[in-house]
């Protein structure tokens, strides 16, 4: 059990949960990824150049399906969050590998009619337990609202 315990707390929740199936793009360097869930939730992930510096990427990503009218940031409530973080995890750590030159990514976690978009939302404190599952000491880790901003220390 302790065996356990630490492996959890050394790579967290994602790092015990198998991914989804990811469909990369078709160009190895491409930036849009999909999954699809075992409930039938389509999801995907993409990668954007920031205008003023192309070595800055944003990452967004969320459901696509029909059944939730274009709203990609929709919650699905279908009990699959760790698996769904878990395939993120992999897929953001594909992409880094395939752009080493990247000394910064960002991403929002678009707040529920409830929230604040001033104060971090849910969604961030969510993603902020995932972080150093892809980003190690090396980078520097900075939240803005519901903005996570995450920079390489020593730029390349």
């Amino acid at each position: 059990m302790f065996a356990y315990l630490y492996v959890f707390s050394r790579i967290g929740m994602s790092g015990l949960v198998k991914p989804y199936t990811v469909v990369f793009p078709p160009i190895k360097s491409g930036s849009v990824f999909t999954f699809t869930t075992d409930t039938g939730i389509f999801y995907e992930v993409r990668f954007g150049r920031k205008q003023n510096d192309i070595l800055s990427a944003t990452i967004v990503f969320g459901v696509t399906n029909d059944e939730f009218e274009g709203e990609e940031y929709s919650e699905t409530n279908k009990g699959e969050m760790y698996k769904v973080m878990s395939t993120i995890v992999l897929i953001v750590q594909s992409y880094m590998q395939e752009h080493p030159n990247i000394h910064t990514y960002e991403f929002t976690g678009e707040p529920k009619k409830q929230e604040d978009g001033k104060k971090p939302t849910v969604r961030i404190k969510l993603y902020t337990r995932y972080i150093r599952q892809v980003f190690d000491k090396q980078w520097g880790v900075t939240t803005e609202g519901n903005r996570i901003i995450i920079s390489r220390k020593n730029k390349a």
